[in-house]
């Protein structure tokens, strides 16, 4: 490191001579000559330059020598190849020359190939030093003279290797590895015994095909009792079939068989007591209600989408001039709080889209002004979570003509209390009520609140059906059979209409499964079951205030359940046209128009 630090350091002319003749002294010299730990003669040679007035360190001296010497040597081989011209590159080639000339004679080009360090050679760390890429003799220098860079070609002569092959033999050249490594003999295989395989190839084949015939006959014996058992079922379900047929006709001959279902509906609703699970009278019946809804079911599956949509059609009521407004639907919305407001707009907007001249949402003082910054055309009263809140809501309740109870409620103690004397009170004004989201939570920990109310509707998808059916059951759901277990609830519940949520919606009141396998699409975003719930709300007014001729004696309630989840199914359909995966709510929303024209009005 201090001879990198010291190259930079200007030597004079006066200075630069001085050295070279402490350098060139014979102690010095002799000193020099075979002593490759020559670090002490620089350390005398830098203090009799200092005795001389210059001030200099070893290190400083051995690199400046280390330069001349290379300028030296550089311009002697010039001189050698060129007739002398390089003589002048070095001006001090003349003090070089005397010093250098009474040393051993050395060949330049040898020197330089060596890098002329052979003299200068320190200890360790000079070693190391002296390893350095050569620097450019100008910048090593004080800068007084310069040489062109000459280039070291190193050429070295081709060396034969020899080689020795089999018993000693030399050559200058190995001629390959094959040509020293004897061939290996070929493997020769023997004949194979032909007679004795095709013989166990035989024997393989004859057992193969006897153990198949032996599986097959197996095979045929199973299918026999299967089949055997399969007739035997048949015959006992026919035999229950005729005896049914034989009560319904001795009861009433006049009737048709399918509207024999009533009294038997009946009969288990009077098993039940209200705010109760089903009882054990009822599940000793359970058997024999479930094969008559399995006949009823067979009839409305031959029903079928086609005849009840024209039924959708005829509840819609025509727009004339000589309506006055709220004529056509006053629907209100029970829900909303501080953490969930915009289910409650979702249901409201969606109702007023449908058709409904009128919607009023009941919510508590924290969510009404966010609902009212949505949209103006709804009404919204802060009076939910007021401590007379059934009071001031059951004062509009004369005014509405359905209730949709449970989107944005949440679960708060005193809102679900509040929501179940609501739904009392709607109860008793015999006006539809259509409960979903948080209003099916407080339904599965009360049954009683909606049980056996005939124009209650039930809106739960997958998740919410199921907590609803183990709450009346108090056993786990048979998920491989949604129609027995949609109808079992709605039984339970006393006939409601249930719209189970899902690829195909189930809606069923516990006589008849009608499936809605309108298209739709394969997003699912939340807000969906609103729209469905404040649509419903809307239809269940229409179809209850429809004659029964044109509803053709099918429940009002199902018939309005099918129509909104055909509605929203379309409307999910065609915002998922156009926005594809960023379809939402609010998309779904601005097609309600066009969808329920192409549904209803065409």
């Amino acid at each position: 490191m201090l001879a990198i630090s010291t190259r930079g350091f200007l030597w004079s002319d006066v200075e630069t001579r001085t050295l070279l003749n402490i350098w060139g002294e014979q102690d010095i010299q002799t000193a020099l000559d075979g002593n490759f730990r020559n670090s002490h003669v620089y350390r005398d040679v830098a203090r009799r330059l200092g005795e001389m007035g210059f001030e200099r360190t070893p290190e400083q001296c051995r690199v400046r020598i280390k330069s001349l010497k290379r300028q030296f040597l550089l311009a002697k081989e010039g001189n050698l190849r060129n007739n002398g011209q390089y003589h002048k590159i070095c001006k001090f080639y003349d003090a070089m020359e005397r010093i250098l000339s009474s040393r051993p004679q050395i060949d330049p080009q040898e020197l330089l190939d060596s890098g002329a360090v052979g003299d200068e050679t320190m200890d360790g760390t000079e070693e190391e030093e002296d390893t350095d890429p050569p620097q450019h003799p100008y910048l090593e220098s004080t800068g007084e003279c310069s040489y062109p860079e000459t280039q070291v070609k190193m050429e070295y002569p081709p060396i034969p290797i020899p080689v020795t092959v089999g018993n000693g033999y030399s050559s200058q050249s190995a001629s390959g590895p094959s040509s020293s490594r004897p061939k290996r003999p070929k493997k020769r295989h023997a004949d194979l015994p032909l007679d004795s395989l095709m013989e166990r190839f035989l024997e393989q084949s004859a057992e193969a095909e006897q153990s198949f015939y032996q599986l097959e006959e197996q095979r045929l014996q199973v299918e026999d009792r299967r089949r055997e058992a399969e007739h035997a079922r048949e015959l006992h379900m026919l035999q229950v079939l005729g005896q049914m047929f034989s009560s319904i006709a001795t009861r009433n001959p006049v009737a048709p068989a399918t509207t024999a279902m009533p009294p038997a509906r009946n009969t288990m609703e009077s098993t039940m007591q209200p705010g109760v699970p089903m009882s054990a009278s009822s599940h000793m019946m359970r058997g024999r209600s479930f094969i008559e809804r399995s006949f009823s079911l067979g009839t409305a599956a031959r029903t079928g989408m086609d005849d009840i949509l024209p039924l959708v059609k005829n509840i819609v009521p025509p727009l004339t001039s000589k309506k006055h407004k709220g004529q056509d639907g006053r629907i209100g919305i029970i829900g909303g709080c501080q953490e969930y407001t915009g289910a409650p707009y979702f249901a409201a907007i969606s109702a007023l889209k449908v058709g409904a001249d009128l919607s009023h949402v009941f919510c508590t003082k924290d969510a009404a002004i966010v609902i009212k910054s949505y949209s103006p055309e709804l009404i919204v009263h802060p009076v939910l979570d007021s401590p007379n809140a059934v009071e001031e809501i059951e004062k509009w309740l004369p005014r509405l003509h359905s209730l949709v109870v449970g989107p944005g409620l949440g679960r708060d103690d005193k809102l679900l209390k509040n929501a179940k004397e609501v739904i009392e009170k709607s109860k008793a004004r015999d006006i539809p009520i259509v409960i979903d989201a948080d209003g099916l939570w407080l339904v599965a920990q009360q049954p009683s609140v909606i049980q056996g109310y005939q124009k209650g509707i039930l809106t739960p998808n997958y998740m919410e059906f199921t907590r609803l059916y183990e709450a009346m059951y108090h056993e786990p759901l048979d998920s491989s059979d949604h129609q027995r277990s949609a109808m079992e609830l709605s039984v339970a519940m006393g006939n409601l209409t249930v719209v189970l949520k899902g690829e195909e919606d189930l809606i069923t009141d516990g006589n008849k499964v009608i499936l809605c396998r309108q298209e739709g699409s394969g997003r699912r975003c939340g807000g969906q079951g609103d729209l469905l719930s404040g649509s419903l709300g809307v239809l269940a007014h229409w179809a209850y205030a429809s004659s029964a001729d044109m509803t053709k004696s099918v429940n009002p309630s199902v018939v309005a359940a099918f129509g909104a989840c055909s509605l929203t199914r379309q409307c999910n359909k065609q915002a998922f046209h156009k926005h594809g995966r960023a379809t939402t709510t609010t998309d779904m929303i601005q097609e309600i128009s066009s969808a329920f024209k192409k549904l209803f009005e065409s």
